[in-house]
């Protein structure tokens, strides 16, 4: 017998759904913060299509800022803007409350930047993004290169094994100019916690826990379709 069932979708077509999706966060006349990443590369070739009802982007990365202005986008610097309506970007993983791991396209740390200077943080991504508890993804952490080797030491000590992103046989390096570790083995059940004091570390540039400038919504795609995720303030009871 044959399955009139449709075919389930794929990843790619997931982060397109959600791509589009977040076009209505975005507030006609307003600047948006565009993000870094292939979830967000859908975003913005949907930006794209409705470009002429927004004054321009704020990019968390050159690659970002490349595919902006390659759709005649305008991108201003951060110093050139008081405040960003909506942030849009992506995640490594996201849990329950909307606290994130990203980096892994090595833009944490403008990303967070970015985010901090938004009033709203719209998260997009796939339903194997969502997670109960953050660490299963590599964490990534920015670090100035002098301090890797102790770095890798200090998270030894609180059960992390943590290793220099190479590329092309050399340590990859950030927007910045700076080094990248990944750690793993790592529960990170206080996200909150956890990036306040790995933030205070000497030579820790930005660790890639999102907690700080967390998620107010995410948009998760599913076979079902778009899943809106919002996150209440600490303060507020969910409705």
């Amino acid at each position: 017998m044959t399955s009139n069932a449709p075919a389930p979708m794929t990843q790619d077509q997931l982060k397109e759904q959600v791509g589009r999706a977040a076009l209505e966060y975005v507030i006609r006349g307003e600047i948006v913060g565009v993000g870094t990443g292939s979830t967000v590369n859908k975003f913005i070739d949907a930006l794209g299509s409705v470009k002429g009802d927004v004054r321009g982007a704020v990019s968390s990365s050159e690659a970002s800022t490349q595919r902006l202005r390659a759709l005649g986008i305008e991108v201003f610097d951060c110093n050139e803007v008081e405040e960003i309506a909506v942030y849009i970007d992506g995640a490594d993983e996201i849990d329950a409350s909307g606290y994130m791991i990203k980096g892994g396209g090595a833009a944490l740390t403008r990303e967070k930047i970015v985010a901090a200077q938004s009033r709203k943080f719209v998260c997009i991504a796939d339903a194997s993004k969502r997670v109960a508890t953050l660490g299963g993804f590599p964490l990534p952490v920015e670090v100035i290169p002098m301090a890797t080797r102790r770095l890798i030491r200090q998270f030894e000590a609180i059960g992390g094994t943590a290793v220099l992103r190479m590329k092309n046989g050399e340590p990859h390096l950030t927007d910045n100019g700076q080094h990248l570790l990944d750690v793993r083995g790592l529960q990170i059940v206080d996200p909150l916690g956890f990036e306040i004091e790995v933030s205070q570390w000497p030579g820790v540039v930005t660790v890639g826990v999102f907690a700080r400038q967390r998620a107010h919504v995410c948009l998760l795609g599913t076979a079902a379709g778009v899943e809106t995720l919002s996150y209440p303030e600490p303060d507020e009871s969910p409705s």
